[in-house]
């Protein structure tokens, strides 16, 4: 080797990042330093004048692993590359973490002469990696699903109760994004809202409607927040949420019981003086037209005194079965008391709110009870004037059924 070429190998050795240290074979000495570079230095805290013609044995401390140092031992004496972590001492004896690999220099002949060891301290890498797991072990001992996505919302992890509010395992959404729990309950506003709050680094928070592995339904109460580097750019999303299926199911049934009546599962009278009012406002704001048929199961005092109240209880709940399947899917059939309904038809003209009234009396006529036998129905039917209230509404078209039970009942009369 030229001068020129040993000044250039040793001051690469001597410049380079990573910290080297060349020592002799002499084994039974225990391999003493020659050369080591100011990389090396630094980060043991010894200089080089410390170093020399001694072995690296004085680095090992408590924590270094004696198993690995036999390996590295084994792998010295067979003239072997050997590679390695564990744990180190500086010369103020604080530890560090050190992965090294050493290999073996031979001469010309063969001769095994030097060994040398490229090292680099991972302490701030191993610890890194040690708290990753830690809050892994974490998010995974928490109740609520968490699910971690980068910038392009490719899913990175998901904890435990993900798996087990979804259905999902962590290796069949991984690089996958959480556009595999929609469920269709939500529109495009809705996710054109989430990615807007996010993009502006925001946290978006909403009640999801997700769709599990097996194709059911569940309600989740979601926090998602946009994570960003030193820079302020996006990197990363989390999401913690809550199933609050149970609580929603609660809440659906108190709005059920307040707004249902439980025999038939009509709207009670209370919820439909309610919508019939917003049905007139409506009408008078924007000048549709409203209609309103009032209708009275015929002689039903006397179903009840003859065959009882179970039998009563099923000819209500059957009639109510046959208006609900005869109206339209926005119509409002509601129980009105006793054996009396009503039926609010929004954007329903008078001639069809008279056909579909005769639809509902000739299917009401058509039923046979197995018990009480045939059924009629006596309808009033009303369309709504200017500014009438929906009491004044509701008052004519009662005076309409009225008018249909002098006349004989089983007919439709109208106001």
């Amino acid at each position: 080797m030229s001068t020129a070429e040993s000044a250039l190998f040793r001051a690469a050795v001597m410049q380079s990042w990573n910290a080297i240290v060349i020592t002799d074979a002499d084994l039974a000495a225990g391999c003493r330093v020659e050369i080591a570079n100011p990389a090396f230095c630094a980060m043991t805290g010894y200089p080089l004048e410390e170093l020399r013609g001694r072995t690296l044995k004085l680095l090992q401390g408590p924590d270094t692993d004696p198993a690995l140092i036999e390996e590295l031992r084994n792998c010295l004496r067979e003239g072997r590359y050997f590679e390695g972590t564990t744990t180190n001492y500086r010369k103020d004896g604080s530890p560090y973490i050190v992965r090294w690999n050493i290999s073996p220099i031979r001469d010309d002949a063969g001769t095994l002469t030097h060994f040398i060891s490229v090292q680099q301290d991972i302490t701030a890498y191993v610890l890194a990696q040690r708290e990753n797991r830690l809050l892994a072990r974490a998010l995974d001992a928490t109740t609520d699903p968490v699910l971690i996505t980068d910038a392009q919302a490719r899913i990175i992890f998901a904890n435990v109760a993900f798996e087990e509010a979804t259905g999902y395992t962590i290796d069949e959404v991984k690089g996958r994004t959480p556009a595999l729990l929609r469920s269709d309950e939500h529109d495009e506003a809705f996710y054109a809202k989430l990615h807007r709050v996010l993009a502006d680094g925001q946290d978006f928070r909403a009640t999801f409607v997700n769709r599990r592995r097996d194709g059911s339904l569940y309600h989740a109460e979601q926090s998602i927040s946009p994570i960003c580097d030193e820079s302020g750019r996006i990197t990363h999303y989390v999401s913690v949420s809550k199933d609050i299926s149970d609580r929603v199911d609660m809440e659906q049934a108190l709005r059920h019981a307040a707004t249902r009546d439980k025999l038939t599962g009509l709207y009670n009278r209370r919820h439909g003086e309610h919508l019939l009012e917003e049905a007139c406002r409506r009408a008078q704001k924007r000048g549709g037209v409203l209609s309103l048929i009032v209708c009275d199961i015929d002689h039903f005092k006397q179903i009840n005194d003859r065959f009882g109240h179970p039998a009563g209880d099923r000819v209500l709940s059957d009639v109510a079965h046959i208006l609900r399947d005869s109206v339209r899917s926005g119509d409002a059939v509601i129980r009105w008391g006793g054996e009396e309904f009503v039926i609010l038809l929004e954007n329903c003209a008078l001639e069809a709110a008279i056909d579909l009234g005769e639809r509902v009396r000739n299917r009401v006529r058509a039923h046979q009870d197995a018990e009480v036998g045939a059924l009629t129905l006596s309808l009033g039917l009303a369309g709504r004037a200017q500014d009438e209230s929906f009491e004044q509404l509701v008052a004519r078209a009662d005076a309409a059924l009225y008018t249909a039970k002098r006349s004989g009942r089983d007919r439709l009369s109208l106001a």
